[in-house]
């Protein structure tokens, strides 16, 4: 239970917790595709230690106490059963939103349509865009090592050792490649140092991206008001499956645990079916397959 709760949350002193923390990280906790359970307990651990604080008297209330999270996982859940359903139907429509985010947010902060077209081109999280640095990055062979995150916390680094967390290789399109320079020529040049940043040089999440553009806006006058931080990921995984990337190469892309996943991102090919039903038939009309009968 505290293995979320603790790399998330471990570093903010009690009289700092609010409302916002609290929820950015349990977006966090359904993006990286916690279990329910694993959400609600870590929940609970971090509303004892902020009513310990309350009686102690450091805090004047509970800001741990939130509500509404089910909803969002609920919606999580649906989009795993039938993913095809939510992604950007094409280039267009992705640089579309990442213009109008950039648009709408205070600052116009490139870099969160930035951190957009990355996220679909690679199939990846936001959080796991966040994370990625320059030493992450083959420029020969053009292709992002998404390892096993860690964060800091009591006593050091602490591996998140989430789900969905496990290292993968993805490749980077001709159309990220300029980018990819771009950001890395904004850095030091040290093969730890980050890629994207949010405006002030910190860590982008998933609700801070929510937040800083105004994504509910903006997805719903572009017309696509179901489209989650999320469905980035699952723009990239059914774009990979549209070109004919197969199953198995698939699922090393999107580090999923079960094929069954991945093969939720498969476009069902009616003829290919019809054909199968033929072959079939053939088979069993054959010597080898003995006759079909019909009664």
């Amino acid at each position: 239970m505290a293995e979320a709760a603790v790399p998330t949350l471990g570093h903010i002193p009690v009289t700092m917790m609010t409302n916002g923390a609290m929820d950015r990280a349990v977006h966090s906790w359904i993006e990286d595709e916690c279990s329910r359970s694993t959400i609600k307990n870590s929940i609970a651990i971090v509303v004892r230690v902020m009513e310990q604080a309350l009686r102690d008297g450091l805090v004047d209330r509970n800001p741990a106490r939130i509500s509404g999270w089910q909803r969002e996982f609920a919606r999580a859940e649906d989009e795993l059963d039938n993913p095809r359903a939510l992604p950007l139907p094409d280039w267009h429509t992705l640089t579309r939103l990442a213009e109008m985010l950039v648009t709408r947010s205070a600052d116009n902060y490139a870099g969160w349509g930035e951190v957009v077209i990355f996220a679909a081109c690679t199939s990846a999280r936001i959080g796991e865009v966040s994370g990625c640095r320059v030493g992450d990055i083959d420029t020969k062979k053009w292709q992002w090592t998404i390892r096993r995150q860690t964060t800091t916390g009591p006593g050091g680094l602490i591996d998140k050792g989430t789900k969905g967390k496990r290292a993968r290789v993805v490749p980077l399109i001709e159309d990220v490649r300029e980018l990819i320079q771009q950001r890395i020529a904004t850095t030091d040049g040290t093969t730890d140092a980050r890629l994207f940043r949010g405006p002030r040089g910190g860590r982008i999440s998933t609700a801070v991206l929510r937040d800083a553009t105004h994504w509910g806006e903006v997805v719903t006058k572009l017309g696509y008001e179901h489209l989650t931080r999320h469905g980035l990921r699952h723009t990239g995984l059914t774009w990979l499956a549209d070109a004919g990337v197969d199953v198995y190469n698939l699922q090393r892309i999107a580090g999923h645990g079960s094929i069954t996943t991945t093969q939720r991102y498969i476009h069902p090919d009616m003829r290919g079916i019809e054909e199968a039903g033929e072959l079939l038939t053939e088979h069993l009309r054959s010597p080898r397959g003995g006759r079909l009968r019909v009664v």
